[in-house]
C-alpha cells in the first residue's frame, strides 16, 4: 500500500461559477405535502473538478447523471465524504440555511481524515448561495418541511491502486424533504456491531461509515426497531450514538449526552445546536461517558423521563422504546411540554424566523 500526503488545494480565483440553467422546471411535478425524504431533486446541482492541486471548473447546472470511469478511487477505496445542511423559508418568504459555516468546518475534517483535498471557504459558501438562489422556489413553505442540502466529495482517479485519488469532484445537490421519522422511533442498542473505535473514522462523515452499519440497522429494521445505538467498540458498554443522530437523555431533569472526547461520534451540528437551546433555557447539560446499564436503570426507576435523537435529517427524534438483551423499555408518553418538545419548537421556530436568531445561526441566500 502506497502511503501519499494530502493533497494540496487551491482555488482559480480567475474563474467565476458558471450558472447554466435548466430549460424546463419540474417543480410542478411535486407533491410537496408528500415528500419521501431524499428522493425527490431540484432541478440544479453544483460541481466543481480538483486536479493539479486547483479547484476549477465551477458551475451550477441541470441535475442529472455523471459520466465517470468504473475505475474511479471512490469505487473501489470508498474516498468520499459528505455533509447534510437544510435551507429554510421565514415568515417574509426569505430563504435562509442553517449554519452553513460549521457544516463546512467539518466537511474539511472529514476531508483531511480521509486523505482529501481540502475546500476554499469561499467555494463552498458562493456555490451554495448560487445554487439555493436559483432553486429558491424549491424550498417548501410548509411547516415540518425544508430544503435538504448534500454536500458531498469522492475521489475520481482512474487507477486501480490502493493510494490517495490525485483528482475530485465536488458537488451539491438539493431536495425538498418532510420529517425523516413522522413519527417517536423505536431503537435497540447493539451489542456485537460496532460503528467506530478510537483512532478510526468516527467522527468523519465518511461515506465508509454508513456502509458499514447497513447490515446491523436492517437486522434491527428487520426485529421492528428504527433504528440501533451505537455502543463502544471494546466492551459494548458505553452509548455513543444512534444510526442517523446524536443521542441525548433527560435524566433527573438535566440533558444528559455522550461526549466527544474519544473521538468516536460525530460532532453533530444540530446536537451542539439543542445543546446551546437547553442551556439557555436553563437546564443543566451534562456531557459525559453513559453506561447502557445507567440509562435501562434510570428507565425502570423513571429517573430517565426522555430519549431523544438529534441530527440534521431527524432534526429531534423523540424515542418511546428502546430494546436491550431481548426486552423492550417503554418510556414514558411524549406530550408538549416534553423537554425535547420544548426543543424542537425552540429550533423551529429560529429556523422559521418566527423568533429572533440571537445565536446568529442562519446564513441569508442573496
Amino acid at each position: 500500500m502506497e502511503i501519499v500526503s494530502i493533497p494540496t488545494s487551491s482555488i482559480d480565483n480567475k474563474e467565476k461559477i458558471r450558472i447554466i440553467k435548466s430549460e424546463v422546471s419540474r417543480i410542478n411535478e411535486v407533491d410537496f405535502n408528500n415528500i419521501a425524504f431524499g428522493k425527490v431533486f431540484a432541478d440544479h446541482m453544483f460541481l466543481s473538478e480538483y486536479k493539479d492541486g486547483i479547484w476549477k471548473n465551477h458551475r451550477v447546472q441541470p441535475y442529472g447523471n455523471l459520466s465517470l470511469s468504473p475505475a474511479i478511487s471512490a469505487l473501489h477505496y470508498g474516498q468520499a465524504v459528505f455533509e447534510g445542511m437544510k435551507a429554510y423559508k421565514d415568515l417574509e418568504g426569505n430563504v435562509k440555511v442553517f449554519r452553513p459555516h460549521d457544516n463546512f468546518i467539518r466537511f474539511n475534517k472529514s476531508a483531511e481524515r480521509m486523505c482529501m483535498p481540502q475546500l476554499p471557504e469561499d467555494l463552498f459558501m458562493e456555490a451554495l448561495d448560487d445554487l439555493i438562489a436559483l432553486d429558491a422556489a424549491w424550498v417548501p413553505a410548509i411547516e415540518g418541511c425544508a430544503l435538504y442540502i448534500r454536500p458531498v466529495m469522492f475521489a475520481t482517479t482512474a487507477e486501480i491502486k490502493v493510494k490517495s485519488s490525485e483528482e475530485f469532484i465536488f458537488a451539491i445537490l438539493t431536495c425538498p424533504v418532510g420529517p425523516y421519522y413522522p413519527e417517536p422511533v423505536k431503537v435497540i442498542v447493539e451489542n456485537h456491531y460496532a460503528r467506530a473505535m478510537e483512532g478510526g473514522i468516527g467522527f468523519a462523515k465518511a461515506a465508509g461509515n454508513y456502509g458499514a452499519a447497513l447490515y446491523p440497522a436492517k437486522l434491527a429494521q428487520d426485529k421492528g426497531y428504527h433504528q440501533l445505538i451505537w455502543t463502544d467498540a471494546k466492551e459494548h458498554k458505553y452509548i455513543e450514538e444512534s444510526g442517523t443522530m446524536n443521542i441525548m437523555f433527560i435524566i433527573d431533569g438535566a440533558l444528559h449526552t455522550p461526549s466527544l472526547e474519544s473521538k468516536t461520534i460525530l460532532e453533530g451540528v444540530t446536537r451542539d445546536s439543542v445543546l446551546r437551546l437547553a442551556r439557555d433555557l436553563g437546564l443543566e447539560v451534562i456531557e459525559r461517558r453513559i453506561l447502557v446499564e445507567e440509562v435501562m436503570e434510570g428507565i425502570k426507576t423513571g429517573a430517565l423521563t426522555e430519549a431523544f435523537g438529534t441530527g440534521t435529517a431527524a432534526t429531534i427524534a423523540q424515542i418511546t422504546t428502546i430494546g436491550y438483551k431481548g426486552h423492550d423499555f417503554e418510556l414514558p408518553p411524549i406530550n408538549n411540554d416534553s423537554l425535547s418538545s420544548v426543543l424542537l419548537n425552540n429550533l423551529n421556530d429560529v429556523r422559521t424566523g418566527k423568533v429572533h436568531d440571537k445565536f446568529g445561526w442562519m446564513k441569508g441566500i442573496s
